[in-house]
């Protein structure tokens, strides 16, 4: 990836999430401590569902996968976030690009793994005698696939869609990573094209699986609610819950800043949700699932003796 002709800029510089210095090292350390955090929780997660039989379900199939998503996602912006944090903030321009690549790679991804979990999670309540039919190891793995091919797509439209444009002196992205809406801000030349491509693939890919999850949820209440026993509700609401706190804290951060007019955020706000959903969620995801889950905490009791 390199700047198209008549292009000069080879370098980008990034702001960061503050320009005071006061500010540095503690937001250094800060962030160093949640993302130590964010790689043993997710790492842990995918050993303990590797080395436990009981947990080679299809639902933790899919967790397997949110969780080696989320590691990935935080690790393309986190080690550079924390690097410009106590040294120059630049960035070259295909490393910007690729961090770009990887950022809607992942993302996207991540959507369609909760929309796979919710589906999985439709069928376990409301038609378990057909769950062994239904989620098989080929249709989970084709879920997975495709949900990989639509961020693969996505991406590749995306980052060829930036890829046309001419930046010219101004090279200094007034945010902490490489994300679309900073670069459109920085274009010499026409955006248009590129906002409508980024609102249409931004408009599928939160609204089509947003109105899948909660077609599924609607349905999943329903039978809940036509259980006879308190017990059974309960458990049937304890499958479910940590999947809906997981959904509600990624989709409203990545739709309050891809959904809104660009006219609507201000620098500060789009930051701050960036941060939520780059750093944030995938610190909460494996204590949500881990904390809330009586599967993965009998795991980490019988796990945790043979490993010490």
């Amino acid at each position: 990836m390199a700047p198209g002709n008549g292009s000069p800029v080879t370098q980008f510089i990034l702001l960061g999430l503050t320009d005071q210095p006061d500010l540095q090292l503690p937001l250094f350390f800060l962030f160093l401590v949640m993302y130590m955090v964010t790689v043993m929780g997710n790492v842990g997660l995918l050993i303990l569902i590797g080395l436990t039989s009981h947990l080679h379900t299809p639902m933790y199939f899919f967790l397997f996968n949110l969780s080696f998503i989320d590691l990935c996602y935080s690790s393309v912006f986190t080690p550079k976030m924390l690097i410009n944090f106590i040294s120059k903030k630049f960035i070259s321009y295909m490393g910007c690009m690729t961090q770009l690549y990887f950022l809607i790679f992942f993302v996207i991804s991540e959507i369609y793994v909760l929309t796979s979990m919710a589906y999985d999670r439709y069928v376990a309540i409301c038609k378990p005698l057909l769950y062994n039919v239904a989620m098989t190891p080929k249709v989970c793995s084709s879920l997975m696939l495709g949900s990989y091919f639509m961020a693969f797509a996505g991406a590749m439209v995306l980052t060829a869609c930036m890829l046309r444009l001419t930046f010219c002196e101004a090279n200094t992205i007034n945010h902490f990573m490489c994300d679309i809406m900073p670069l459109l801000k920085l274009s010499c030349t026409s955006t248009y094209v590129n906002e409508l491509v980024d609102s249409i693939i931004a408009g599928f890919n939160v609204t089509v699986p947003s109105i899948t999850i909660f077609v599924s949820y609607v349905f999943i209440l329903s039978n809940i609610l036509q259980i006879s026993s308190k017990e059974g509700r309960s458990k049937a609401f304890g499958t479910c819950s940590s999947h809906v706190i997981a959904v509600s804290l990624f989709f409203g951060s990545i739709s309050f800043v891809y959904l809104k007019p660009s006219s609507a955020v201000s620098v500060d706000e789009g930051k701050i949700s960036s941060v939520f959903y780059t750093n944030t969620v995938p610190l909460l995801n494996p204590l949500i699932y881990s904390l809330r889950n009586k599967d993965v905490k009998l795991a980490l009791r019988k796990t945790l003796p043979r490993c010490f």
